[in-house]
C-alpha cells in the first residue's frame, strides 16, 4: 500500500543520503571500534558477535550520539564513539532476544542469530553482547554513563518483559502499547541523545531538550517499525514481516484495526492474537486498507516527529539541534517509502 501523497511531506532522496553522510566519518570510526572489540570476547564465540554486529542496519542510535554531541571538530570525539558503540550493543543484544521471541527468520537480509546458532545460544549470545556494552559504560572516567546506560538498559528489558507477557492477548489498551514503546524503544533514543549531548559539553538546557527529542523520536520509530510489520516489502525492510499477526503482539495497526472493525468480526482477529486459529495476513491487510488503518498509524508517527520537533526549538541556533532537526525527515521518508 501507498501513503497518500498528501498525508506525508515528501522528502527528495538527496535528503536522506546527506543527513547521514554528514556522520560517515564518525560511522567509520564507530565501525572500527566495534570490531575491535571483538578480541574482548571468548575465541569461541568471536565470530557470533562479528556476525551480529555486522548485520547491525542502519545504526540510527549512534547517529542520535554524534548528532546531539555535534561539534565543529575536524575527527569524531573518542567519547562520543564509546558511547556510540555502547548503545549500539545494547541495541543489538534486544534485537538478537526480539528476533529469538518472534521467531523471526530474517534480519537485515540474512538469517537472524537464532536461525544461524539456535534459540539457546541465541540467548546468551544476546546477553554477551549487553554484559560487554555495560563493561565499555565503566570505563569511562564518571559513573554518569553507566548509570545512565544500565538504568535505561533495564527499562528496555522490562518494556520486552511486559510485551512478551501479554502476547496472546487481545485485552490490551492504546496506555499499554504506549507504555511499552516508550520503555522497549524511545528509552534507548533518549539516552543516546541525552549522553551525546552531555559528553559534546553543551549546555543542560539543551541536554534536556535532546533526551525529550529523542524519546519523542524513539517513540515514532517503533511506531513506524510496527506499520512496516504489515505494509513493507521484506527485501527493502530486509526482515520477516507478519511477525506481529502470528506472535500475537497487539501493536498500534492491529490496535486499530481491532477497534474499527466491525462488533462481530473481531472475535477472527481475536482467535489469530491468542493462537486459536491461523493468522490470515491477507485478510488483515485488506481490512487495514479499507478501514484506513495506515493513514491513521501515519498520523501518530508525524505526531510524534511534531513533539520532538518542538523540543528543540528553543535551542535552533545550537548546531547539534539542526542536525537533530533533520532526522525526522528521514523518518518520514521511510514511512512514505512504505508498500
Amino acid at each position: 500500500m501507498s501513503v497518500p501523497a498528501a498525508s506525508l511531506p515528501a522528502v527528495p532522496a538527496r535528503d536522506f543520503a546527506g543527513i547521514f553522510s554528514r556522520v560517515a566519518p564518525h560511522m567509520a570510526a564507530l565501525d572500527q571500534f566495534l570490531h575491535a572489540q571483538l578480541s574482548a570476547f571468548e575465541p569461541e564465540i568471536r565470530a557470533m558477535a562479528d556476525y551480529c554486529i555486522d548485520t547491525s542496519g542502519k545504526r540510527i542510535r549512534p547517529a542520535l550520539v554524534f548528532f546531539s554531541g555535534w561539534t565543529d571538530a575536524d575527527e569524531p570525539s573518542p567519547a562520543l564513539v564509546q558511547v556510540a558503540a555502547v548503545v549500539e550493543l545494547v541495541h543489538l543484544a534486544t534485537l538478537v532476544h526480539d528476533d529469538i521471541m518472534d521467531e523471526a527468520d530474517v534480519r537485515r537480509g540474512r538469517p537472524t542469530a537464532a536461525r544461524k546458532y539456535g534459540a539457546a545460544a541465541a540467548v546468551l549470545l544476546g546477553d554477551a553482547l549487553f554484559a560487554h556494552a555495560l563493561h565499555l559504560a565503566s570505563l569511562f572516567p564518571t559513573t554518569e554513563v553507566c548509570r545512565a546506560v544500565s538504568e535505561s538498559t533495564r527499562k528496555v528489558c522490562a518494556g520486552e518483559i511486559v510485551q512478551t507477557l501479554r502476547r496472546r492477548t487481545v485485552g490490551i489498551t492504546r496506555a499499554d502499547y504506549d507504555r511499552v514503546i516508550d520503555l522497549k524503544t524511545a528509552e534507548l533514543f533518549r539516552v543516546s541523545c541525552e549522553l551525546g549531548a552531555r559528553l559534546g559539553g553543551h549546555p543542560d538546557a539543551f541536554v534536556e531538550a535532546a533526551a525529550r527529542f529523542g524519546r519523542h523520536l524513539g517513540i515514532a520509530y517503533q511506531i513506524y517499525d510496527d506499520l512496516a510489520d504489515f505494509f513493507g516489502r521484506e527485501q527493502r525492510i530486509g526482515k520477516t514481516l507478519g511477525t506481529d499477526l502470528a506472535s500475537g503482539k497487539l501493536t498500534l495497526p492491529l490496535l486499530f484495526l481491532r477497534d474499527r472493525l466491525p462488533v462481530g468480526e473481531r472475535a477472527g482477529l481475536e482467535a489469530e492474537l491468542e493462537g486459536r486459529a491461523a493468522p490470515q495476513l491477507e485478510r488483515r491487510l485488506a481490512e487495514m486498507a479499507g478501514l484506513g488503518v495506515f493513514p491513521a498509524v501515519a498520523a501518530e508517527v508525524e505526531a510524534e516527529l511534531a513533539l520532538g520537533e518542538a523540543a528543540l526549538a528553543d535551542h535552533a541556533g545550537l548546531p547539534p539541534a539542526a542536525h537533530l532537526g533533520s532526522l525526522p525527515l528521514v523518518l518520514r521518508a521511510q514511512v512514505a517509502a512504505l508498500g
